[in-house]
């Protein structure tokens, strides 16, 4: 299980992130899901936008370079007919529930724990 969390402030955004690296889980995504639970989220790698095609439920998307900084919060992206840039240096992306990333702002720094946050 990997933690998304905010560097700094340590806000958790989401205690169960699944990665798609694969081209495959990639392109699919979210898309036909039935719903995406709170605390969950789908961190995309590599990806610079994204689009809402074939989704069923609204999501934020919190967009962030190679260091982890965000480059682009897009918020309550509609199903169906939404689509989000990450903007200049984007090299992912991490789909979260909508309002999920209430808060993020661009230049935050984003850290992945996938130590699930256990104590040493």
């Amino acid at each position: 299980m990997t933690t998304l969390r905010v560097k700094g402030s340590g806000t958790v955004l989401a205690a169960d992130v699944r990665h798609a690296r694969s081209v495959v889980s990639r392109t699919r995504g979210l898309m036909l899901r039935p719903a995406l639970e709170p605390g969950c989220g789908l961190d995309i790698r590599p990806c610079g936008s994204i689009h809402m095609m074939f989704m069923r439920f609204s999501i934020d998307a919190v967009f962030y370079d190679r260091e982890g900084r965000v480059t682009r919060v897009a918020h309550r992206l509609r199903p169906w007919i939404g689509l989000a840039f990450g903007g200049r240096g984007a090299r992912g992306v991490v789909e979260l529930p909508a309002d999920a990333a209430d808060g993020v702002q661009v230049g935050d720094v984003l850290e992945f724990d996938d130590t699930g946050g256990a104590s040493p």
